[in-house]
């Protein structure tokens, strides 16, 4: 994968694909608010989120955040990977790479 600018950081975290782009999460749920709270690392973001880890709650809202953020359909967002997981892979489709990018580094 080719590095372009200084966006190296930024490759780590969104990987884009035919259909949309993965996008990986460290999710601290069970917080006073749901928000970006930065770099987890190089590979990763970290999301506090507002729901507790019961009953796929903390996902449902790590869903109905991203959707917002992006200002995409809920159902263009989805917890693919590591949903009993702090760790999670977010499928995003609707976005290209550079725009997710561009929506994320404002709040880091």
């Amino acid at each position: 994968m080719s590095k372009t600018g200084t966006g190296v950081r930024a490759e780590d975290f969104v990987r884009p694909v035919k259909s949309g782009v993965y996008v990986k999460l460290r999710v601290s749920p069970g917080a006073k608010s749901t928000a970006i709270k930065g770099m987890y690392g190089e590979g990763a973001i970290k999301l506090s989120v507002a729901a507790p880890p019961v009953e796929g709650k903390a996902n449902a809202e790590v869903e109905r955040y991203l959707a917002r953020l992006f200002g995409l359909s809920r159902s263009e967002v989805t917890v693919v990977k590591g949903a009993s997981s702090r760790d999670k892979l977010v499928f995003v489709s609707g976005l290209g790479p550079d725009e997710i990018q561009t929506r994320l580094s404002t709040l880091l």
